[in-house]
This record gives C-alpha cells, structure tokens and sequence, in this order.
C-alpha cells in the first residue's frame, strides 16, 4: 500500500492552471473553516482549454453542519452524499460536490457498494487546495482506496487474468452500468486509453491492495446497479433542489452528453423537482442516459 500512496501523492500534487488553484481557493472560501480540502478531477482535468467547459471539484469538510448555515442543507447531505453547488470565478464555470472527511474516506473504500466516489477517484486528480498538512494526508489516504476497492470489486465479476488496461477497462465499464449516466457507454475505455502508461504504472500497487481486501470489496453487481441507479434518481433531484438552477443544470449535462436539445418551460423551471423527476423516464426510453 506504501507504493500506492506514493503515487497516489505525486499525482494529486502535480501542478494544475493557476485559474483552477484560484477557483478551488473560493469554493474552500464560500465554506469558511469547515473547509479541509479541494480536490479537481474530470473530463477538464485532461482538456487544456477550460473556457466553455464545467469545471468538476470535490470541496471536502470537517463537519456538514459546520459548512452550511441551513441545517436541512446539512442534514440533505448526510443522508444523499453529496451535495452539489454551481460556482463562478473570472470566464470559468464550476460545479463542486462536498463530502465530509469521514464520508470521503468511506465511499473511496469496500465499505460502500456504491461506486460514484471510488470510480472517479480511481481515476486521476488533482489535490489544488488543502487547509494544512494533516487535510492533505487524510486526502491522500482516502484517494488511496479508490482503485484497489474499483479493482476488487471488478474482479467478482469479470476475467481475472486479462491483460491490465482490459481489466481496467473491464472495470470501469462496470462502474458506469451501476449509475445513469449521460456519457456514452464507450468512456470508460477511452478514460483509460487517454493515458495508458498511468493505468499500467498503477496496476501492480493497486491490484496488490485489491486482493488484500479479499471479498470486503466483493458483491452482486446485479444489485450495485440497482441501488446505483435508485440512487442516481435520489441524488438529481436532490441536485434539482440544492443547484441554483437546478433544472437547467440536469438539462445542460444531458444536453452536453447526449447530443440532444431540451428546452425547459418556464413553468418546468420554476418547478425543478418535479421537472427533474418526470424528465427520467423519457431519457431512459430514449437512451440518453443508462
């Protein structure tokens, strides 16, 4: 495992767009002192032109009542994890999700079936802004999990002698079934074609911590995409309460990935949650989301 987190620290650490640090030091500000720690990650991290785009960050607190002043806000993210906010700064647009330290450190592990926070992190990030030293390790220890429970978890249901990129590959395609998604079914592969040498320098550290955890990180993944995708409906309307603007974001995203072109009323945008639930059936039917 000290391999792991050794690479697992040089990759977080790398530098990143001086505007990404700058933003993700306003999203820790909007949160005052319950901020612990900022991570960057996404289809944004890998693009070097970031005008137009919606930049993807994970704003990390001690405490959820400590971060906001509305305890149904708090109490909305410790039941469905994580809340997510828009965010503005310059030409850049963002969206942040936040967890606490301790749910963080969860969902990147086998404690949890869920695979929205172990897929992403099992992919590469960025750590752009810590509140000190022991934020940073605590980051860095949780991003650490991710890849092994992704990798364990994989193993209960495909070849397990493939080649390395297949089984990563393998993998990820896993993780997307077991939510509703609006990319295409072929992004899991092309995550990992996009920079191979990292899945292959990661391989060895990480298939090492996956087989240590043993059926810990096992299970059906029948039922992964069940609740997965149970949760996917809880968590975008939820999103349709908690986002400004709710509607238009689930709308833009679906837009974005699917190539289609919903517009919303103004009576749907004045009316986010009901729109956001009565949109789902329609996208499935149609493909635009799995």
């Amino acid at each position: 495992m000290a391999e792991l987190r050794g690479l697992v620290a040089e990759e977080l650490g790398r530098a990143v767009d001086p505007r990404v640090a700058a933003m993700a030091a306003g999203i820790a500000a909007a949160h005052g002192a319950a901020s612990r720690a900022v991570l960057f990650y996404g289809s944004c991290l890998r693009d070097v032109a970031l005008e137009g785009a919606m930049l993807d960050f994970y704003l990390i607190v001690s405490d959820y009542r400590q971060a906001y002043p509305a305890r149904w806000m708090a109490a909305a993210n410790r039941l469905i994890p994580p809340n997510v906010f828009p965010f503005a700064q310059g030409e850049l647009i963002a969206k942040y999700a936040v967890l606490s330290e301790a749910d963080f450190h969860r969902l990147n592990g086998p404690e949890t079936r869920s695979v929205s926070v172990w897929a992403r992190f099992a992919q590469p990030s960025r750590l752009v802004w810590v509140a000190d030293e022991a934020a940073r390790e605590r980051a860095i220890e949780a991003v650490s999990r991710a890849a092994p429970t992704l990798l364990s978890a994989a193993l209960s249901a495909v070849p397990n002698d493939q080649p390395p990129l297949d089984l990563w590959k393998a993998a990820f395609a896993l993780t997307y079934s077991a939510e509703l998604r609006a990319e295409k079914k072929e992004r899991g592969v092309n995550v990992v074609d996009q920079d191979p040498a990292r899945y292959l320098r990661f391989f060895g550290p990480a298939m090492a911590a996956a087989r240590a955890c043993g059926k810990r990180c096992g299970g059906s993944w029948g039922r992964r995409r069940l609740e997965g995708k149970l949760l996917s409906v809880a968590r975008l309307a939820k999103a349709s309460a908690t986002f400004a603007g709710g509607a238009d974001y689930i709308v833009w995203k679906i837009n974005r990935h699917a190539g289609t072109k919903i517009e919303l009323s103004a009576w749907q945008k004045k009316h986010p949650l009901v729109t956001a639930v009565t949109l789902l059936p329609r996208l499935i039917r149609s493909g635009a989301i799995r």
